[in-house]
């Protein structure tokens, strides 16, 4: 079974796909292969942060139970 690649790897593999786009020497096959790979990383680590927010969202109880913290009103 394959070990889950941590945030911060996958945020490193879709920083060097984006330089390597950038630079725009690469042949149009790989340029577009490298693409799909940097949209599918992205959505990746958009859900792993959706995920944390979703977890940071809650607090813990006196009695080890999860509940969303109250938004503060914004009409100060």
């Amino acid at each position: 079974m394959a070990e889950k690649t941590s945030f911060e790897d996958n945020m490193n593999k879709l920083e060097q796909i984006v330089s390597e786009l950038e630079q725009g020497d690469i042949p149009l096959e790989k340029a577009l292969s490298e693409f799909q790979k940097g949209i599918k990383l992205s959505g990746e680590l958009q859900s792993t942060l959706k995920n944390a927010e979703k977890t940071l969202a809650k607090e813990m109880t006196d009695d080890d139970s999860e509940i969303a913290f109250e938004k503060e009103s914004e009409d100060k």
